[in-house]
């Protein structure tokens, strides 16, 4: 399997660099841009999605420091790489994607892949998916231009989410969120990114 330089870049979890080797992303993207499937770039997905570049996944991958434990939240399925990445790592992921053609293939696409630890849903991402809260580690694939609430609560205390915030067509700021003891959230600004708008609110 074709490996991924990105210890150059930082990350340094072997874990996650062994998934990034070992999920074959050139199966989650469209026909038409599989010669590009390893760069270091995103690509369309369809429905004006996209998805994100490879060292962007692995970043928000190690950012939530995984357990094999841990129940993971993704809002923002899309082709299911990210899902796919999460599933080599932990033992449950919840996928939430707003457009259902996207979660229908994200799931047959999976499913045809052997990760029974992943479970999609079309549903509005705003809103999580509070029939399996809480979850250890939330993930959210698309920019919203605050913290949803709705995803603090579903935040075990202790618990990590890694988001982008701000506005569509700006420069938004890739954040970590980690909700105390008390419920509040403390937050810290990781990277300046792009990411398509979050949808659904």
């Amino acid at each position: 399997m074709k490996k991924h330089p990105f210890r150059l870049r930082g990350i340094t979890d072997e874990r996650v660099l062994d998934a990034l080797a070992t999920v074959p992303r050139h199966l989650f993207v469209p026909a038409d841009v599989r010669d590009r499937a390893y760069e270091n770039i995103p690509l369309p997905i369809g429905h004006q999605q996209t998805i994100s570049q490879p060292f962007i996944v692995g970043f928000m991958t190690e950012v939530l420091e995984l357990r094999k434990e841990h129940r993971v939240l993704e809002i923002g399925t899309g082709s299911g790489y990210q899902a796919a990445v999460l599933a080599q790592l932990v033992d449950s992921v919840f996928s939430v994607e707003v457009i259902p053609e996207l979660a229908q293939q994200a799931h047959t696409r999976l499913r045809s892949r052997g990760y029974e630890n992943v479970h999609v849903r079309s549903g509005n991402g705003w809103q999580g998916w509070p029939e399996n809260a809480p979850y250890d580690r939330i993930i959210v694939t698309a920019a919203a231009p605050s913290i949803p609430e709705a995803l603090v609560e579903q935040l075990v205390s202790g618990g990590r989410m890694v988001l982008p915030v701000g506005l569509p067509e700006e420069v938004q700021s890739l954040m970590l969120a980690v909700k105390t003891g008390e419920g509040n959230v403390e937050t810290r600004r990781l990277l300046s990114v792009r990411f398509v708008p979050m949808t659904g609110q």
